[in-house]
């Protein structure tokens, strides 16, 4: 599974979706052009240092991504998270080795890039309300995703052991 991101308009959104995909093992595949400079400082705060452990790919534009996926993953699905999915990302079957797009903030995808989606996905929200910040969008497309197809990374020890009963502050004598 990979996550990728279409001419990204905000640097903190994709260091963000950056860290999502190194801390969850995910590839992440970044459309160019970019709205920002890819080493901005903005998306290197929201990364932090886990760019270095992400596995990220750059295509210099639309026509680059179609032709790396067409030679590296012929067989994968394109899904497209989209305000005008007919489809709740949460009614989808997600395979494993699906291609989750997410659009730029400003202006979500052209149409020729949404109808070459092999599916659009939509995440249901109230009544009047426009959509989702995008790396929100991603984490919960994505946590499905990875929930139907087990895809979640091994889990590792915690860095604190859990705590058996709750801590409560200490008594002070009177």
């Amino acid at each position: 599974m990979r996550l990728a991101l279409y001419e990204p308009d905000i640097p903190g959104n994709a260091g963000t979706c950056i860290r999502l995909c190194a801390c969850l093992g995910i590839g992440i595949d970044i459309i160019e052009p970019c709205g920002f400079i890819l080493s901005d400082a903005r998306m290197k705060r929201a990364g932090m240092d886990y760019a270095l452990r992400a596995t990220i790919r750059r295509h210099a534009d639309w026509a680059d991504f179609v032709a790396t996926r067409a030679t590296e993953a012929p067989e994968s699905r394109l899904v497209l998270a989209t305000t005008r999915g007919a489809l709740p990302y949460t009614a989808f079957a997600f395979r494993p080795d699906d291609v989750l797009l997410m659009g730029s903030e400003s202006a979500g995808v052209p149409d020729a890039v949404h109808d070459a989606a092999d599916a659009r996905v939509r995440i249901l929200m109230v009544p009047g309300m426009r959509s989702l910040n995008v790396a929100v969008a991603a984490s919960m497309i994505l946590g499905e995703a990875l929930r139907q197809t087990g895809g979640f990374p091994a889990p590792s020890a915690p860095s604190q052991p859990p705590l058996s009963q709750p801590v409560l502050p200490e008594e002070t004598s009177r």
